[in-house]
């Protein structure tokens, strides 16, 4: 009897925006994933650029599960992590053919001019200075890429 409105659940659940969150700091994790949770968007998280690797399908054993994780509609990354920095992330992502296409905002509590032009002149749809803030994210939702195209989208008032 309750099929109808399952599926109906399960299709806003489709609709909304799927973001990979990447940061060392367990705090910035979860700050941002409330963030984005509050702006109606499913939020998976990463504490190093090698396990978001994983999640979007290009770890080490990429070929055993191409194309079965998450859609992940927007990737947001520290800069500065150890191992991996979120300009190595943002390069890995921008280097493969399967999930370039992703936008990705990097975000750091440093404000250095050289470090922000080169992540942008890499890919990264923006650089954004720490903390996030709700504004932030808002803004950000225009930059996600969904299912199906969304003709004539603009991004006003952000």
């Amino acid at each position: 009897m309750d099929s109808s409105s399952t599926t109906v659940g399960m299709k806003e659940e489709e609709e909304r925006p799927h973001v990979l969150v990447v940061d060392d700091s367990l705090i910035d994790r979860k700050i941002m994933e409330k963030l984005f949770t509050n702006s109606a968007c499913k939020v998976t998280t990463a504490e190093s650029g090698q396990k978001a690797l994983e999640l979007l399908g290009q770890g080490e054993d990429k070929h055993t599960h191409m194309n079965k994780g998450p859609k992940i509609n927007l990737v947001v990354t520290d800069y500065c992590m150890p191992g991996m920095t979120g300009y190595d992330l943002l390069r890995k992502v921008k280097e493969s053919s399967d999930i370039k296409e992703i936008p990705v905002i990097v975000v750091s509590s440093e404000n250095v001019p050289t470090r922000i032009e080169k992540c942008l002149e890499e890919g990264a749809q923006e650089f954004i200075l720490k903390p996030l803030k709700q504004s932030d994210v808002k803004k950000l939702r225009c930059h996600m890429q969904f299912r199906r195209s969304i003709k004539g989208r603009l991004c006003i008032g952000a």
